[in-house]
């Protein structure tokens, strides 16, 4: 509450001074403009680095955002039973394979609105890069475990039964969901383009990447952390977690908080004549996944190591959970600017 109070008493300011009639006075000292305004002819050029894969993973975040909060919409309203894990990972598993529609028509989407002319290669990209990885370090680890004698490792089934929801149901759904977004008119933005990009100034430290990703995710992990403690002692203490109704309420204050924040450091960026927001909005937004790595190094204390499988088996996976977060929370952040600076700029007067 406290980030949109400033974000708006700000923008009011902003309006009020864009808005407004000049005087003569004004007019004769030909005063010049300053802020956000300015960079009204760039601020929707495409992404500077690789167009292609910023639509990859908002595609793809789209299709983990969609998945979680079925998932956890349908454990809090009891259809999902706690005490029976295999049942959530099977409704997770499916969830994701039934939402590749969505990763494609985001995907496809956004990559005509940066006027891409390789979707068959943005299509396959979302198709096979996330699932990709994740197999790839799934049966690693899962040869890690058969080596320890886990009764937790895969059966050779299980992976024909995996392959066959990923090449039989995910990727054909991706292509019919692409085939849709790309018969779609490309995103409209309420200010033209110009064809000569506008030099942009020095920007101060705080506005620098490292600062930004130090700060955006502190808030919304903050906002989570407690409850991040819960999950991972149900996942690797053997504990069951029974609250999915508060799950989803802390799950809705990180992905506003997530947006607010980004938006706000959006906003700064914007007002300091830099126009490059695309990716910054991702990176920031999609910080949260950094702070849940680092976390699972102070968590990884209380379990008893005693082997290296043991450390293998558990940052594989933090470091796969980690970065299904990352991709969510870096396509919040990317909605909510885009949504953002279509309304700020939509709401003055270009001359």
């Amino acid at each position: 509450a406290m980030i949109a109070a400033i974000l708006v008493r700000n923008l009011r300011r902003d309006f009020n001074r864009y808005n407004r009639l000049a005087t003569d006075e004004e007019k004769a000292e030909d005063m010049e403009e300053f802020g956000w305004k300015l960079v009204h002819a760039d601020v929707f050029r495409p992404p500077s680095f690789s167009p292609l894969l910023m639509s990859v993973c908002c595609g793809t975040g789209a299709q983990l955002l969609c998945m979680a909060v079925l998932t956890i919409l349908f454990s809090a309203m009891g259809f999902l039973s706690p005490s029976n894990r295999g049942a959530l990972i099977m409704a997770q598993l499916l969830l994701y394979v039934l939402m590749g529609s969505v990763a494609g028509y985001v995907t496809s989407r956004l990559y005509k609105t940066f006027k891409g002319k390789s979707w068959q290669k943005a299509t396959a990209c979302v198709a096979f890069g996330f699932p990709g990885i994740t197999f790839a370090l799934f049966l690693i680890m899962n040869i890690v475990a058969l080596s320890q004698g886990s009764s937790d490792a895969v059966p050779p089934l299980t992976m024909v039964i995996l392959l066959f929801l990923w090449f039989g149901i995910s990727t054909p759904l991706v292509f019919f969901g692409a085939y849709f977004g790309y018969k779609q008119e490309a995103i409209e933005f309420p200010v033209n383009t110009s064809s000569i990009p506008r030099q942009i100034p020095d920007q101060p430290w705080f506005m620098g990447l490292p600062f930004t990703l130090a700060v955006g995710g502190i808030l919304p992990f903050g906002a989570c952390f407690v409850e991040l403690y819960f999950i991972l002692a149900s996942v690797w203490m053997d504990q069951y977690y029974y609250v999915f109704a508060f799950l989803l309420l802390v799950f809705a204050i990180l992905v506003i908080t997530a947006a607010e924040i980004t938006v706000l450091f959006n906003y700064f960026q914007l007002c300091g004549e830099n126009y490059h927001w695309w990716w910054r909005s991702f990176s920031t937004g999609g910080s949260t996944g950094l702070y849940v790595f680092l976390y699972s190094f102070v968590y990884f204390k209380q379990l008893e190591a005693n082997s290296l499988a043991t450390y293998v088996l558990y940052f594989g996976y933090m470091g796969l959970a980690s970065l299904g977060l990352f991709l969510m929370t870096g396509f919040v952040g990317v909605t909510t600017c885009l949504i953002f600076n279509k309304t700020i700029f939509g709401s003055i007067k270009i001359d």
